[in-house]
């Protein structure tokens, strides 16, 4: 929020930390807003990546209040920007600022990663050694299945509303007790 800054300052110095503790409350649940949204997007390993978005909030010593939405899982930025050249194929619903760099070629992942059900469901290529047993699938990587920038981005209007509806308050708060 541009001049957010200045605002929180004026703000607590009329009415105290009243406001930014609302802020801090209106921020955590905008967040709480996004975090759903991802979950309803996330289009991977139903359950471990989706259980795996979390929120954070807090407050810096300048009194900024900063929320956090994000996944710990390491192949998290796989399934939201894609990989190789079919993910660099298509950009649709990835973060417009955040550099990416995609292998050029294909590359084979070994038979022990996964199924050869799996696989297939992927539409790998399956390598096979002189039994038929798997020992590797091959790949140009997947495209990109965004969930986390979506769903920030399809909540900008909300959290805005929110955030907007907290100044409000806190201002006619301020007006009344003065």
């Amino acid at each position: 929020m541009k001049g957010g800054d200045d605002l929180i300052k004026k703000l607590d110095a009329l009415g105290g930390s009243a406001f930014e503790d609302d802020l801090v409350t209106t921020v955590n649940d905008c967040i709480g807003l996004v975090q759903a949204t991802a979950k309803d997007l996330c289009p991977a390993h139903r359950g471990e990546l989706e259980n795996s978005i979390h929120t954070m909030t807090g407050r810096e010593d300048s009194g900024v209040v900063i929320a956090s939405c994000y996944t710990n899982k390491e192949y998290a930025p796989y399934v939201e920007f894609g990989t190789g050249p079919v993910g660099q194929a298509d950009h649709a619903d990835i973060a417009p600022d955040i550099p990416v760099t995609y292998s050029q070629k294909g590359w084979m992942i070994p038979g022990k990663a996964m199924t050869r059900y799996e696989a297939e469901e992927y539409g790998l290529g399956v390598v096979e050694d002189k039994d038929g047993e798997p020992i590797g699938y091959l790949t140009n990587g997947q495209p990109a299945r965004p969930y986390m920038y979506p769903a920030l981005r399809d909540n900008a209007d909300e959290i805005v509303k929110r955030l907007g509806e907290t100044v409000r308050l806190s201002l006619e708060w301020i007006r009344e007790e003065r």
